[in-house]
């Protein structure tokens, strides 16, 4: 799941035009926790959890979903 989280960050990024910087203060309130995550430090389940649902929800039309992450299925029906 990290390497998730972390593919679903660099393509977030890029479709935005942002920094990991940025991402991480706007999921984690935490300009450095993905950067961190990166780094190898651990980030607990329920917070994995909650980064990859705000992901979904703020995903970029323009951007397709990774084929090789699951999309949380709430979000990914309300998309649709």
């Amino acid at each position: 799941m990290i390497d998730d989280l972390l593919t679903l960050s660099d393509t977030f990024c890029a479709a935005h035009g942002i920094a990991e910087t940025t991402l991480s203060s706007r999921i984690f309130n935490d300009g450095k926790r993905i950067s961190a995550v990166r780094a190898g430090a651990d980030i607990g389940a329920r917070r994995l959890e909650r980064a990859v649902e705000w992901l979904s929800a703020h995903w970029p039309e323009s951007a397709p979903w990774p084929d090789h992450v699951r999309r949380p299925q709430a979000v990914a029906e309300a998309a649709e």
